[in-house]
């Protein structure tokens, strides 16, 4: 159980020194990739390829890209440019909507009902966020503003 034979004394300088070393050091640069992030990478070129612009087919995007050795077929790269397309989109949904859930909802919930019957009809579509431009959503706040001090 000699583990620790013959090591030299570590300082508290030479551990310094080491922290700064292995602080600067950057990420290592893989050589391969996924088909999914080799995708990510592609997709604004491949989408101009396939565009109405354009007209190329995704398996004709394939076959050009057999000629650098990525072997995905057409329908591959359809799929995950889809994929990739729907998670932006989930991404971009979600931002707005997180914002405005927890400042508009408890607000709405507690107010009183003493609207009018056209107002509460209204009601449950001003609630939902979901698929609102930012304008439409501080155009719902502005009006829900406006007729609180009158209730």
């Amino acid at each position: 159980m000699a583990e620790h034979q013959n090591s030299e004394v570590i300082t508290k300088g030479k551990i310094d020194k080491a922290i700064e070393l292995l602080k600067e050091q950057k990420p290592k640069e893989r050589e391969d990739i996924s088909d999914r992030d080799a995708i990510r990478k592609m997709r604004r070129y491949i989408e101009k390829l396939t565009s109405d612009k354009y007209g190329y087919t995704y398996d004709e995007v394939s076959e050009m890209l057999k000629g650098l050795g990525i072997h995905l077929s057409g329908s591959r790269i359809k799929y995950l440019i889809g994929e990739l397309k729907k998670s932006s989109r989930r991404r971009h949904k979600a931002e707005p909507s997180e914002d405005n859930t927890t400042s508009s909802n408890p607000t709405t919930e507690n107010q009183p009902t003493t609207k009018a019957s056209s107002q509460v009809s209204a009601e449950p579509t001003v609630k939902s966020t979901k698929g609102k431009s930012k304008k439409q959503q501080a155009a719902g706040e502005e009006q829900k503003e406006k007729s609180e001090p009158q209730s």
